[in-house]
């Protein structure tokens, strides 16, 4: 019978002493990770509402409040991903494919 166990420099991978350090420094998000999350958050921050509307319906029959807050989370995030697409399209593709 084999245990299966955790390996110790792995739990504590984010120390400069452990042999992994190299490999905890390459797992930062890159510049163009971060700026991909920044131009993407108003549509993340608009999901999470949608997602927090949704939920407060869970456990009762929504009221004509609850479906308002929902329509206009709906309405934001559609709109969000409206605007990411344009700001996409804005932004010029490597290879000059036009």
């Amino acid at each position: 019978m084999e245990h299966i166990v955790t390996v110790q420099s792995i739990v504590t991978a984010s120390d400069d002493w452990t042999p992994f350090a190299d490999f905890v420094d390459s797992m930062e998000p890159t510049d163009a990770e971060l700026d991909a999350i920044e131009l993407e958050s108003p549509l993340i921050l608009a999901e999470v509402d949608l997602l927090d509307a949704q939920i407060i319906t869970l456990d009762r029959t929504p009221n004509e409040v609850d479906a308002r807050r929902i329509r206009r989370a709906r309405n934001r995030v559609l709109a969000a991903r409206v605007a990411l697409v344009n700001r996409r399209a804005g932004t010029s593709l490597p290879g000059g494919a036009a």
